[in-house]
């Protein structure tokens, strides 16, 4: 049973069986970070297992291991191919995931590139039960995520994932070991949930200062923070604002985001 990879759904199955087994090894206690060994042996849920080339080698760890599947006739190729496998045909980013495993448990998967984002943007709803996630997604993406400040593609979701997760660039892989090849490389990260238990601000707002400020990026932060700004007060002599948002680390962001919220600021 053949499986067509659909463009609509952002589909390029990956072919090259030592990559996959690299992914893998992501997850692996003996390649992880000292200290997050401890989460080497949690359930594993992979996100667009298409044919399942990552997917046997996550079998063979021997985890508890659940697929989401949104392609029907992916489905259906893998149940044939993996009878064993636990696989939930569902859209990831509607799914309460939160039911498919009690605790914790890690994610990982060669995410479709037309949702990888919004894949991410939904990790950090779950991110007290998920403390380690890899996988595969566009590199630009990639990069995109674990560039620090300074770095000209360092954005929203970057401050985002690093105010909760140690994100690594491990690395790349090139087009033609996709079928079809996409037009651009691809990345391979992993993100490892960090000591933090609390930002120390407000969280809505924390995140509604970080959006205002990158609709703006090219502006000093005085300028795209200004419908946030008071018409007076200590904040407005402060040195952050001088900035454009691409310098701000996930401190300084907290930081800015005490100031702007009423009773917190100075």
């Amino acid at each position: 049973m053949a499986v067509r990879p659909k463009k609509s759904l952002g589909q390029h199955f990956l072919n090259d069986l030592d990559i996959a087994r690299r992914i893998a090894d992501t997850l692996s206690p003996d390649t992880l970070p000292e200290g997050a060994g401890k989460w080497g042996s949690l359930p594993i849920l992979e996100v667009g297992p298409g044919t399942g080339v990552l997917t046997q080698f996550l079998l063979q760890t021997g985890r508890p291991l659940k697929a989401v599947e949104l392609d029907t006739e992916s489905v259906g190729y893998l149940k044939k191919a993996y009878p064993h496998l636990d696989v939930v045909e569902d859209d990831f980013l509607r799914l309460d995931i939160g039911k498919l495993f009690e605790g914790e448990f890690v994610l990982t998967g060669n995410y479709p590139y037309n949702i990888s984002s919004q894949i991410f943007f939904r990790l950090l709803d779950f991110r007290e039960r998920i403390p380690v996630c890899s996988g595969m997604l566009q590199r630009e993406v990639a990069q995109r995520l674990c560039s620090p400040p300074g770095s000209k593609v360092y954005g929203i979701l970057s401050v985002f994932l690093q105010a909760w997760y140690d994100c690594e660039y491990l690395f790349t892989v090139d087009e033609n070991v996709f079928t079809p090849p996409p037009k651009v490389k691809s990345g391979v990260i992993r993100l490892v949930r960090n000591s933090r238990t609390s930002l120390g601000c407000d969280e809505r707002r924390f995140r509604t200062v970080v959006k205002t400020a990158f609709g703006q990026r090219r502006k000093t932060l005085r300028n795209s923070l200004a419908t946030l700004l008071p018409p007076e007060g200590e904040i407005l002599s402060s040195p952050l604002l001088k900035e454009r948002p691409e310098r701000l680390g996930v401190e300084e962001f907290v930081e800015l985001t005490r100031m702007l919220t009423p009773g917190e600021g100075k």
